[in-house]
């Protein structure tokens, strides 16, 4: 517990004024609570003449220094004998006025730690957010992505009713706690005694079943995660589960995922709510010990039943408070399953580092080299001891069978992964010793998956280079064949072309990646299948853009369609994680090897 409250403290430091704040406002509805009570008794003592020798006895035996004790004996003695006196009228405008201020400390309490949870849970997201971002593409290939959403939205939710509702009861209770035991201790010392007796066994169910609210509560939030995972999946593959009528099949996996969260949930309640009931008995206890007290040892100290009934309501406004510290550490402990969760996360670090002192890249005119590179996916081997050089300026294509290791070599090349052995270098600058911003900054990338983003046509090609006017990006688009269709949408280059880009077609998606490369007007390119979706007459406009935009430019690019790198400088075909040829079009295909096989297979007959 203690090193989850160290790491929420560095998130709720740069707001803790609000935190003070709140702590103060718990201070002012204590001490509202406590002096409506010493109000309402002593107007009542004051009042009635019989009851003021009593208060007098205790003003006595209060402890007071003895001219502040002077000083109230001769107040109260002053009230007694005037009772329209405006000290006693001030005492009983003091009721309304101790009740406002416990009403005020209250609201402020929980608006203050109101403000304080969702700001500190806005920060740790967007910590949380960014510090994603930043991961190497192997966390995201073992990561599932409910997970990942399970901890950005569910367990940051948990951290807010952490700080919003535990920190505002513990700004505030345990001081209503001390004030209201100070007041009974005033009151009635013996009894007050006697009736806390039981109060050290409050704290057994509030350990035991702390421990049981975490445990429950992490296992739901593992569980939501599989939940978030099993809609992902049915609502992006809708396709699929229409096609094979899988409808009933994903629909059972979620209910059974539904009910192990129910399941959890229920235990979380349970844990959660069983010591509230528990605190009741023991309180009842108490109150039956101090009943036997009363009824048979109080003697001549027997209280008179007006201050026997003021005490038991003041023992009973005491009960709130503690209920409400019992159920504080199950919050905590709710808190403390999430923070596991989400610190851990903080504390993963990327695979791919950063350098320490980054050297400057200058990739225009440059020449790639990949130099004896051999990296596998865990225990599976993608590329073995490859070895290429793409000079400056060269249109390098990769072919070969799928898992031969083409987009490997862009993945290395792009910096998402460090080989395990060998290395990659542009203009003989290892990239382990550039920092990956300004890699990434020097090349342009069209995939094979079409990466677009629920916004405007406008912004998707922007990104490629933010800030460029709108005649840049229309010139770009212009250069990809995709200005036509669209200024036919409704809106031009405000059409919102949706989630994923649903509301285009697979081609139109297809030119907007281009457009975005274009307009990067990066020195290297990686064109992985930059065609593929296209139809034939969009594929022969927009090669002649690539080929206009790949002159003086080193271009490497994966090709499934053996038609689109025919003019390519070098053709390199891979198979099993090496190259096993590297040429001209017509050279391999004279050879009659790998790539004259590939060929045949397409065109049906080699040429």
């Amino acid at each position: 517990m203690r090193l989850f409250l160290r790491q929420l403290w560095q998130f709720i430091r740069p707001h803790q004024g609000r935190l003070w704040l709140g702590v103060a406002a718990g201070l002012l509805y204590a001490a509202g609570s406590g002096a409506m009570l010493l109000s309402v008794n002593l107007v009542f003592d004051a009042i009635f003449p019989s009851e003021g020798a009593k208060m007098i006895e205790r003003i006595q035996h209060s402890g007071l220094p003895l001219v502040l004790q002077r000083w109230v004996l001769d107040a109260f003695q002053s009230m007694r004998l005037e009772q329209s006196s405006p000290a006693v009228l001030a005492l009983i405008a003091a009721v309304p006025v101790a009740m406002a201020a416990r009403g005020m400390g209250s609201y402020l309490n929980l608006y203050a730690m109101a403000w304080l949870g969702a700001n500190t849970v806005h920060d740790l997201r967007v910590r949380l957010f960014g510090h994603l971002q930043r991961l190497s593409l192997d966390f995201f290939g073992a990561s599932r992505t409910g997970e990942l959403l399970s901890r950005l939205t569910n367990d940051t939710t948990a951290i807010y009713s952490t700080i919003a509702t535990g920190l505002a009861t513990l700004a505030k209770e345990p001081f209503a706690v001390v004030f209201l035991v100070a007041y009974l201790l005033f009151m009635q010392p013996t009894l007050t005694l006697v009736a806390l007796v039981v109060f050290p066994l409050v704290v057994l169910p509030i350990v035991i079943y702390g421990r049981k609210v975490r445990k429950a509560w992490k296992a739901a939030q593992t569980h939501t995660a599989e939940l978030s995972d099993v809609m992902q999946e049915a609502f992006t593959g809708s396709r699929v589960v229409k096609a094979y009528n899988l409808e009933q099949v994903v629909t059972d996996r979620f209910a059974r995922t539904s009910r192990m969260i129910t399941s959890q949930f229920m235990r979380y309640i349970r844990a959660s709510e069983m010591p509230g009931p528990v605190i009741e008995v023991f309180g009842s206890i108490g109150v039956a010990l101090l009943l036997g007290y009363v009824a048979k040892y109080a003697g001549a100290k027997k209280p008179s039943a007006g201050d026997f009934t003021g005490f038991v309501g003041a023992l009973f406004m005491l009960y709130q408070p503690v209920k409400n510290l019992s159920r504080l550490w199950a919050q905590l402990e709710q808190g403390r399953a999430a923070g596991e969760r989400l610190f851990g996360l903080l504390e993963t670090r990327p695979t791919v580092v950063e350098p320490a002192a980054p050297r400057p890249l200058r990739a225009a005119g440059a020449d790639i080299e990949f130099d004896g590179v051999t990296f596998g996916y865990g225990e599976k081997t993608a590329v073995s001891d490859v070895a290429l050089t793409v000079k400056a300026g060269q249109l390098v294509a990769l072919v070969g069978a799928s898992g031969s290791g083409k987009t490997t070599l862009t993945n290395l090349l792009l910096r998402f992964y460090d080989p395990q052995r060998g290395s990659v270098r542009i203009g003989g600058l290892d990239l382990r010793e550039v920092a990956t911003e300004d890699l990434r900054a020097q090349i342009a990338v069209v995939t094979q998956e079409t990466i677009l983003f629920n916004d405007s046509i406008l912004a998707n090609i922007r990104l490629g280079r933010p800030g460029a006017t709108d005649a840049e990006v229309e010139a770009a688009a212009k250069a990809a064949n995709a200005h036509e269709f669209i200024v036919a949408k409704e809106g031009g280059y405000g059409f919102a072309i949706g989630e994923r880009g649903n509301n285009l077609s697979g081609g139109q998606r297809q030119r907007l990646a281009i457009a975005r490369a274009i307009l990067r007007d990066a020195p290297v390119l990686v064109l992985d299948e930059a065609t593929s979706a296209l139809d034939t007459e969009s594929e022969r406009a927009v090669q002649t853009a690539l080929e206009a935009l790949m002159r003086g430019r080193t271009t490497l690019c994966i090709a499934h369609r053996l038609s689109t790198i025919q003019h390519a400088d070098v053709i390199v075909v891979m198979a099993e994680g090496r190259i096993v040829e590297q040429g001209r079009h017509d050279d391999l295909l004279a050879r009659g090897g790998t790539y004259a096989k590939l060929h045949g297979l397409q065109f049906g007959a080699t040429p």
